[in-house]
């Protein structure tokens, strides 16, 4: 699969019951998961089956918080000093994750992204 730099990339959808989320999105729409254990993630598979295209988090809160779209990023740390020169608030900093490592941003009308990196 290949990344393109600030693009948008994935989606994250809230998904406090992972197994509800993973058997309908599965049902309705076929879609595929990467578990990553113990209810912890489901990472949502691209249709060709190279990479993911999104993933449902059980850490996050649905209703009123609507998806995380998350863009790719060739460099992050530069990545985050664009977004803080640009007047983006970083509400995370950059972590790590299984695929590399990413950090979570407010755009100047309180939506928020995030960005991740493979390295």
């Amino acid at each position: 699969m290949v990344h393109t730099h600030h693009a948008l990339d994935y989606v994250e959808l809230p998904a406090p019951d992972l197994a509800a989320s993973t058997a309908f999105y599965a049902q309705a729409f076929g879609w595929r998961f990467n578990d990553y254990g113990d209810g912890a993630y489901a990472g949502i598979r691209a249709a060709d089956g190279e990479g993911e295209v999104g993933g449902l988090n059980p850490a996050a809160l649905s209703g009123t918080v609507g998806p995380l779209i998350l863009l790719f990023s060739t460099d992050l740390d530069a990545t985050v000093r664009a977004v803080e020169q640009a007047g983006g608030d970083v509400v995370q900093q950059p972590y790590a994750f299984p695929g590399g490592r990413r950090f979570h941003f407010r755009d100047p009308a309180g939506n928020e992204l995030g960005v991740w990196s493979e390295s």
